[in-house]
């Protein structure tokens, strides 16, 4: 069956786990500016501050499992991660929808992440800003995004 946006489900906690799993094989598959070190402190921050419940989980199914997951705070995509077995598929763009329609209109990105940027900028983000450090004070740029006022 064919994702569609009434795939996207509100996320329950107990799939927390699958989650994770699914944040560090997209990590692995795209953030290649990342050592081992660097995924396994990040891993670790994610589990010890419970990201995962600070903000509104939505995952689309696909095959019987998650595929994809995205995390909303307030107007902003904190996380959007795809399984990369689904990568390819429009599970994010799908997300990305779901988010609009939430009224979502920012989100980061890694400079180094040039997959996801140029995911972003296809969904009519734009930089506003860039911060040298990302939240932990490690050397890779963070580029804030903001979605573009539509052309009137």
């Amino acid at each position: 069956m064919e994702p569609n946006l009434t795939n996207i489900l509100n996320t329950p906690s107990q799939s927390h786990p699958q989650l994770l799993k699914i944040w560090e094989a997209s990590v692995r598959a795209t953030h290649d500016f990342l050592n081992e070190q660097h995924i396994l402190q990040i891993k670790t921050l994610i589990i010890q501050h419970h990201y995962f419940d600070h903000v509104q989980l939505f995952h689309v199914e696909r095959e019987g499992q998650i595929a994809g997951f995205m995390g909303l705070a307030y107007q902003k995509i904190e996380m959007l991660f795809i399984d990369p077995n689904f990568f390819d598929q429009g599970i994010g763009s799908m997300l990305i929808q779901k988010a609009f329609e939430l009224g979502a209109h920012e989100v980061d990105v890694n400079e180094q992440n040039i997959r996801a940027l140029e995911f972003y900028k296809k969904h009519n983000f734009q930089q506003i800003a860039r911060s040298e450090l990302d939240a932990e004070g490690n050397p890779f740029p963070i580029l804030h995004l903001k979605l573009k006022k539509p052309s009137v």
